[in-house]
């Protein structure tokens, strides 16, 4: 699956203004919770390059997204930035459904 991150000028402004102050990389991340059911958030935080990361370059940022988050997000993700906030990523999501084995 092809993902196409969309950032809104808000996210990109402050995104800039971060990697030029630290030496770490923006990552887009999922918290995955749960048992029976799932809940996926979403977030960007700064840290360190991991091997296998996908990079995407926009506009002289570089954000990188491991393969365990890509299969999380949908074909277009929206990355936005509110000063209350912080960064907002994408849509994350709760599912309530068990899934039963049957021996």
């Amino acid at each position: 699956m092809i993902v196409k991150i969309k950032i809104t000028e808000a996210a990109m402004n402050k995104l800039k203004e971060m990697t030029c102050k630290s030496a770490q990389l923006p990552r887009i991340d999922a918290d995955i919770a749960g048992g029976c059911g799932v809940s996926v958030k979403f977030s960007l935080l700064l840290d360190e390059p991991r091997r296998n990361d996908v990079i995407i370059e926009y506009e002289g940022v570089h954000l990188r997204l491991d393969h365990f988050t890509k299969r999380y997000l949908d074909e277009e993700t929206q990355i936005d930035y509110i000063e209350d906030s912080g960064f907002i990523v994408g849509e994350s999501f709760a599912s309530n459904a068990c899934a039963i084995e049957i021996i």
